[in-house]
């Protein structure tokens, strides 16, 4: 009998699982020497010649060509990190693919896969108990959040501005969105722009679109705007039918010519009338009725996406209007200022302050589209993290300090749990001491020696870190020298790369149809 077709692959048993294992080990590795302030960065280049330059978890694992089903686990493990908390990608991924390896050697030694999925998830609660042990006492003050946007920062490519000088620019973006309830993270955009130094970079108190001036002779800046949003086709009024009329005689010409005109003044006068000083329409404007609202002292944008209608409305508080003849004052959204300004081949519109103000752009610069792009990446990390701890009020030692906590408690711990699940509960515990010594290994440490030093240190200080001063490493306090990660971004790859690890050991048949 014949159940699948003959075309069908089939895999079993010890090679279905040792083919998954290795897949998750060969991604986690792929993005081990990105990690740490002396992580090294991945050139991407896709079929088309596309080139991205980074050094992010989860932008490397998504470019890549991944095809084993078991690898796009890990993949996943690293979009659930960047979707939930917006950091730690990286060691969400290295974390699993060492799980994976340490499962693997449990397996050969003839321990069950149901043992190894048991103690791990025993040993992953252990953890975050752990995790809120290591908890800094203090309140997590803009001093604090600073230190967390650094360290979420340092090691990438943040083009010719320090961590720091970006950290800055990081909380005050996120302390202009935060309100009783929370902090409204959509509300903080970041806008590239090629063209001068990544030191331009700067917070517009509004939002940043990519859009002209529908006409050359409007003004390029219009103080305490009354802005009007609009889904209306400015212009002389066509049938959804074709039609032909026919003209008998040059008087018939001139009436025809005159409505038009009548027509087009119409809305022009309207619209000049209203009081709008500013103007977005998503449809087409008549240039005779830009050329008039120019002359009007009226700024117009036309063709505008919905998305940015939309931004629009939600950050100047306008109305959108389907109809020019519903357009009234209370529909108004308003600004302190709209500008438009000229970037070589880019022209780009500004709404800023007044209502538009509790929306912010973090406006990027840099000389090359690779150094925007990554430094979008850094900075977009940055406000996701400085939001979560803002939000938790919850950070924790970085610089592999927490992971050190984490392994010697799960160690003790597994010292009283019985039977086999005992070597799984270890075998987590030494999963991850992964994170320290890539660390280690990254800034040039021998591994093993910087994994004993840190143990010894955690033993007797409590705390203990790999800090990279410039050319120096030291093992000290990772608070003492202000790298602090968030709480939540450790909970969340320990709870993500368990759950892939374990979910992928559970596989002993694997089966893809041709």
């Amino acid at each position: 009998m014949f159940i699948l077709s003959e075309d069908s692959q089939r895999t079993q048993g010890r090679d279905a699982q040792s083919s998954n294992i290795m897949a998750g080990k060969a991604v986690a590795e792929s993005v081990r020497t990105t990690l740490g302030p002396r992580g090294m960065d991945k050139m991407l280049v896709d079929s088309s010649g596309e080139v991205v330059i980074t050094n992010d978890g989860a932008t490397i694992l998504n470019e890549m060509d991944i095809e084993h089903p078991a690898a796009q686990m890990l993949v996943e493990v690293a979009d659930s990190q960047e979707e939930e908390v917006g950091d730690g990608t990286t060691t969400a991924a290295v974390i699993a693919g060492n799980l994976l390896g340490e499962a693997e050697d449990l397996i050969e030694q003839d321990v069950h896969a149901t043992t190894i999925v048991e103690g791990y998830h025993e040993a992953a609660e252990i953890a975050l108990e752990a995790i809120a042990e290591q908890v800094n006492e203090g309140e997590v003050d803009d001093e604090i959040l600073k230190q967390v946007a650094e360290s979420s920062m340092t090691g990438k490519g943040t083009g010719g501005l320090t961590a720091e000088s970006l950290a800055e620019t990081v909380v005050e973006a996120i302390r202009h969105v935060e309100t009783d309830e929370g902090v409204e993270r959509e509300n903080v955009a970041v806008h590239t722009q090629v063209g001068a130094s990544s030191n331009a970079t700067e917070l517009v108190p509004g939002i940043v679109i990519d859009e002209e001036a529908a006409h050359d002779a409007m003004p390029s800046e219009v103080e305490d705007a009354s802005i009007a949003v609009l889904d209306v086709e400015l212009g002389v009024r066509t049938g959804e039918i074709d039609a032909e009329y026919a003209i008998d005689s040059i008087d018939q010409l001139n009436q025809a010519i005159d409505a038009e005109e009548s027509e087009v003044q119409g809305y022009a006068e309207t619209l000049a009338e209203s009081g709008a000083d500013v103007v977005f329409t998503t449809d087409d404007v008549d240039d005779r009725i830009s050329s008039f609202l120019a002359g009007e002292g009226v700024l117009v944008f036309d063709n505008i996406g919905n998305s940015d209608a939309r931004q629009i409305v939600s950050a100047t508080g306008a109305s959108r209007v389907g109809a020019l003849d519903d357009l009234e004052e209370s529909d108004f959204g308003a600004a302190d200022r709209v500008r438009t300004k000229n970037y070589g081949d880019d022209d780009l519109a500004f709404v800023e302050g007044g209502a538009a103000a509790e929306a912010v752009t973090v406006f990027v610069r840099g000389g090359t589209e690779h150094v925007v792009d990554e430094l979008e990446r850094a900075i977009g990390d940055a406000l996701d993290v400085v939001s979560t701890a803002l939000a938790s009020g919850e950070v924790v030692p970085g610089a592999g300090a927490t992971e050190i906590a984490i392994a010697d408690k799960v160690r003790s711990a597994a010292a009283g749990i019985e039977g086999r699940k005992q070597l799984a509960v270890t075998a987590f515990a030494d999963a991850l001491d992964v994170v320290p010594r890539t660390l280690a290994g990254n800034t040039g440490q021998d591994p093993i020696d910087a994994l004993v030093d840190l143990r010894a240190a955690h033993e007797s200080e409590g705390r203990a870190g790999l800090i990279t001063d410039g050319e120096d490493v030291t093992i000290d306090d990772p608070f003492e020298y202000g790298v602090v990660d968030p709480a939540d971004v450790k909970r969340e790859a320990i709870e993500s790369a368990t759950e892939a690890a374990t979910m992928i050991v559970r596989i002993d048949d694997v089966i893809a149809a041709e």
